[in-house]
């Protein structure tokens, strides 16, 4: 289910991404790159935004691919009672920049959520490896 970032510094083309069943929120951030100093701006702040978790993460790791379309991401997996336990970017590296967060709404432990962290993870990837832009 979409739905419209509600936090206070929403901006356009923010969104969310709900899942009832298990309360699971994935943050969807997309901007348009204007200039190569905007994009080393948007992975700057997507890099401290995931590095805000270490004080809680026993591990960040963090894997750069190239999608079936060419798209360049950065997927960081989050082990730990982190309130964030997977996170992407997304960029074409020219025109378009989307940054994801999953969250769970819950606070069960995160070896209990085991089973549904990895449903998202999954589910988080294969919309990695299938997004299209469009003009």
């Amino acid at each position: 289910m979409l739905l419209d970032d509600s936090s206070t510094i929403s901006e356009k083309f923010w969104i969310e991404i709900y899942y009832p069943e298990i309360k699971a929120n994935v943050h969807i951030t997309y901007k348009p790159i204007r200039s190569e100093k905007l994009l080393k701006e948007f992975l700057d702040d997507s890099y401290t935004l995931t590095a805000k978790h270490q004080i809680k993460a026993s591990a960040i790791n963090e894997v750069i691919t190239t999608t079936p379309s060419g798209k360049t991401a950065v997927i960081a997996e989050l082990e730990g009672e982190v309130p964030s336990q997977f996170q992407f970017t997304l960029t074409d590296s020219s025109k378009n920049f989307l940054r994801g967060a999953l969250y769970f709404n819950t606070q069960v432990a995160n070896d209990s959520l085991a089973p549904a962290i990895e449903y998202m993870k999954k589910d988080i990837m294969h919309m990695i490896n299938t997004l299209e832009w469009k003009n």
